[in-house]
């Protein structure tokens, strides 16, 4: 089948005819965005403004974690909260830390540029969630535009149209359209279940090698639930394999 080619693609390229002649293997590649052999994936999640959203986090971290990207958090808007707020959104950042996950706030400009180096990068996360602001922050060349947030939708306005690559500190950058609904395309329940990172420290202590986690008795996953496995994250991910949120 003939690909045809996406931002992020190694190819074999005819200079003297301005002609693509092969497109090399792809590790990975994305529909929303369509983009190909992608490394890392900064999740900008904004806590106010939109409001937080394990939701969403855990969506894009299970279609992140499914395609081999790693996944990095990267929390805006922390300044809009106030102490009592600020403690809540403390408890899961702590939490996502645990279990593995980089994570940075928006102010942390050159560690989150020390991230790019030699990688393909993708921003991705909730609409209004600040990704166009942050890029202009890390390059101030870039001039990408941004709008406010919509007040009725509690959403941004959509403000990046295409995908381009940027050659920001020595790794290509992609600027990608924001979204806020993710498809799980191509992905099984198991899948989804490999993709909730924390689970594997406990299936096989599970009775049935493979535990789905959900009706099974004698499940180690559950018996951890509200103790090392906090519950938003549980209860996302029988949503999901339950289809009651999968769009």
């Amino acid at each position: 089948m003939k690909l045809s080619p996406l931002a992020g693609d190694d190819v074999i390229f005819d200079e003297k005819n301005n002609y693509i002649l092969e497109i090399l293997e792809r590790k990975n590649s994305l529909v929303r965005p369509p983009i190909s052999n992608v490394d890392q994936a900064l999740i900008i999640t904004s806590v106010k403004e939109p409001d937080f959203s394990t939701n969403l986090l855990d969506k894009l971290l299970v279609v992140i974690e499914f395609n081999n990207i790693k996944p990095i958090i990267c929390i805006t808007k922390m300044d809009l909260l106030n102490e009592v707020e600020k403690e809540k959104i403390i408890y899961y950042i702590n939490y996502y830390k645990n279990i593995g996950y980089d994570v940075y706030f928006n102010y942390q400009i050159e560690e989150i540029k020390n991230t790019f180096k030699n990688k393909i990068s993708v921003f991705t996360g909730q609409s209004g969630a600040g990704k166009s602001t942050l890029l202009n922050k890390i390059d101030n060349k870039l001039n990408i535009k941004t709008d406010e947030i919509s007040l009725a939708l509690g959403r941004g306005k959509h403000t990046t149209r295409h995908v381009e690559l940027i050659d920001i500190n020595g790794g290509m950058v992609a600027d990608t359209p924001g979204f806020s609904n993710i498809d799980f395309i191509g992905l099984e329940n198991s899948d989804i279940r490999d993709s909730f990172i924390e689970f594997e420290h406990y299936k096989e202590h599970c009775e049935y090698r493979d535990c789905m986690h959900y009706k099974e008795d004698k499940c180690e996953v559950k018996n951890k639930v509200g103790k090392s496995i906090i519950p938003s994250r549980y209860d996302n991910y029988i949503k999901f394999i339950t289809r009651s949120d999968r769009k």
